[in-house]
C-alpha cells in the first residue's frame, strides 16, 4: 500500500487539478473540495480522489475505465498511474464535459473520453478492465453491471448510498467490501 500511496501522490504532483477546472474556480484547485464544473458536475476533493486511488491501486500497463470522467482530472491521474503502456477508456454522459476534457487530455495519449450512453453502464465494447474507478455515487445493480466489466483479478472502486465499495473479480465470482467511510458524491445518472 505504501508503493501505492507514493505512485498517487507523484500522480497528483504531475497532474495539477487547476489545469481541469473552469476559470471562475482555478484559484480553489487547492481546497480540499468538491468544485463546480458546470452541468450539475462536479470535480471531486483531492482527498477523496486521493484515498479512491490508493483502493483502487492503478498500476503500470493496465485498461482501466474512468466512469463519470467529468473534467477529466481523475482520467489524467489514472492515466499517469497506467503510464505509456497503458490505457484509461473515460466516458462520461455530459457532452459538454466530453468536449471540454478531450483537449485539456492531451499530453496524456493513452487517456480517451467517450460520450455515454445513458442506456449502457460504462464502455462494454473496450472491455474487460483491470480497474474501473466510479466517481459518482451509484445505485447497486448499476455497479453490479460495472462489475461484469471486470478482467479476472480485476477490481472496482465505486460509492453507493454513501458507502466506498470495492469490487474484485475471481473468475466468475466477484467479491465485494465496504472499505468504509460516509462519502459525498453527486448521482450517477
Amino acid at each position: 500500500m505504501d508503493d501505492t500511496r507514493e505512485r498517487v501522490e507523484a500522480a497528483f504532483r504531475a497532474v495539477p487539478r487547476a489545469r481541469f477546472l473552469p476559470e471562475d474556480v482555478r484559484d480553489l484547485a487547492e481546497e480540499d473540495r468538491p468544485l463546480p464544473i458546470g452541468h450539475d458536475a462536479t470535480n471531486s476533493q483531492p482527498s477523496t480522489v486521493r484515498e479512491m486511488l490508493v483502493r483502487l491501486d492503478p498500476r503500470p500497463g493496465e485498461k482501466v475505465l474512468d466512469v463519470g470522467s467529468g473534467s477529466g482530472w481523475t482520467t489524467a491521474l489514472l492515466a499517469e498511474l497506467v503510464g505509456p503502456a497503458g490505457r484509461v477508456v473515460a466516458v462520461e454522459l455530459e457532452p459538454a464535459l466530453v468536449a471540454r476534457s478531450r483537449p485539456v487530455l492531451a499530453p496524456w495519449p493513452v487517456a480517451e473520453v467517450h460520450q455515454a450512453d445513458p442506456d449502457v453502464p460504462g464502455v462494454p465494447a473496450a472491455a474487460p478492465y483491470t480497474a474501473v474507478l466510479v466517481s459518482a455515487d451509484a445505485p447497486p445493480e448499476l455497479a453490479d453491471l460495472l462489475a461484469r466489466q471486470l478482467a479476472d483479478g480485476g477490481r472496482m472502486v465505486v460509492p453507493v448510498g454513501g458507502r466506498m465499495l470495492r469490487y474484485r473479480r475471481r473468475g466468475d465470482a466477484v467479491e465485494q467490501e465496504d472499505t468504509g467511510g460516509v462519502w459525498s458524491f453527486v448521482p450517477l445518472r
